[in-house]
């Protein structure tokens, strides 16, 4: 059983960066991808980014580009998210997803979730 656990989230003013991570245990699978998604009250789920098994191609939501890069560090089995310029808008909890498919931008090709961390953009 794939486990997932993320870190770094918090408060942040506007205009503000964060980093999550995400560092996964169990049968991992460094061919596999892996992924952030976001869900704000009220809204659905939605796709942050996505990183292949290789960390060779991403996807990112169209919200945040220019803004996020995602990465991979696959000696230590972690994901991250580098998130700068910060909006209220980006306030949501945020959650990290792994696949056993090489690359995956849907919610539901993705098998195995962390439990979440909160990110509050606010001054």
């Amino acid at each position: 059983q794939v486990s997932l656990a993320e870190y770094g989230g918090g408060l942040v003013q506007p205009g503000g960066s964060l980093r999550l991570s995400c560092t996964s245990s169990g049968p991992t699978d460094v061919r596999h991808a892996m992924g952030w998604f976001r869900q704000a009250p009220g809204e659905e789920r939605e796709l942050v980014a996505a990183i292949s098994g290789s960390g060779g191609s991403t996807s990112l939501g169209d919200f945040v580009k220019g803004r996020f890069t995602i990465s991979r560090d696959n000696a230590k089995n972690t994901v991250s998210l580098q998130m700068n310029s910060l909006k209220p808008e980006d306030t949501a909890v945020y959650y990290c997803a792994a696949t056993e498919r090489i690359i995956a931008n849907r919610g539901d090709e993705y098998g195995y979730w962390g439990q979440g961390t909160q990110v509050t953009v606010s001054s």
